[in-house]
């Protein structure tokens, strides 16, 4: 079974989802341990024209990209937050400094390649969310490349090869094709698709659907607790 994961690295429903697509997973592994599952990450940037590092706040930012008061923004962060909690995670949204994340989605690529795909994932996510680096900044990625055991020298080559670029690239086109308005986002197969930081029960029941679906069965994409280029949905 191949499970492709469409996310960005500073879409907060992107990692509150990765931790409830892991709790669903091992539940169904534990009942299925005859599938091998197979985990892909797919790039897609939510704010492709961003600059490499943001120097406002991060509150400020959304609430004059979304149209919102600086009140109602720092309201969806503390909600955002919370859910984040749930799952054992502690975001300091306070502290993170957004930026371009193409390097960080080429890095991910060239993990990837090396087995190392969701330890690089998990540790920008990480990062961004929890210690306020500065995600855009080629210099900071770097050392966390080297912490999730990539070569210096490959991680730096990665950062102006063509062939990284164009996998991103190649990322967002099919992403355009399948349909897909924002992550994160999870297709079974190419057979089964999902939408947003669905709680662990969801996940584990399209899993198991997906054993004996055919193509037509996939069911509806959905908005709640995923990112758009519009904005992060707040989840009922």
């Amino acid at each position: 079974m191949l499970i492709e994961i469409w996310s960005d690295v500073v879409c907060p429903w992107c990692y509150i989802g990765k931790r409830r697509f892991e709790s669903a997973l091992s539940d169904f592994r534990n009942a299925h341990p005859e599938v091998e599952v197979n985990i892909a990450w797919r790039s897609f940037e939510l704010d492709p024209g961003a600059p490499q590092q943001r120097t406002e706040p991060m509150v400020e930012h959304l609430a004059k990209k979304y149209g919102m008061s600086v009140a109602r923004a720092r309201e969806i962060q503390t909600q955002v937050s919370d859910a984040a909690r749930d799952e054992g995670l502690a975001f300091d949204l306070d502290a993170a400094k957004s930026g371009n994340t193409f390097n960080a989605h080429r890095l991910i690529h060239l993990a990837q390649e090396k087995g190392l795909g969701d330890a690089m994932k998990e540790r920008f996510l990480k990062a961004y969310f929890t210690e306020g680096k500065a995600i855009g900044d080629s210099e900071v990625l770097l050392p966390l490349a080297d912490e999730v055991g990539l070569e210096r020298g490959d991680a730096e080559a990665a950062l102006h090869d063509e062939a990284t670029s164009r996998a991103v690239r190649d990322d967002e086109a099919l992403a355009s094709e399948l349909g897909i308005r924002g992550v994160p986002f999870f297709v079974i197969d190419r057979r089964v698709g999902i939408s947003g930081a669905q709680p662990p029960a969801t996940f584990l029941q399209v899993l198991q659907e997906a054993l004996q679906s055919s193509p037509g069965d996939a069911p509806a994409p959905s908005d709640d607790a995923a990112c758009t280029d519009d904005g992060c949905a707040v989840e009922p």
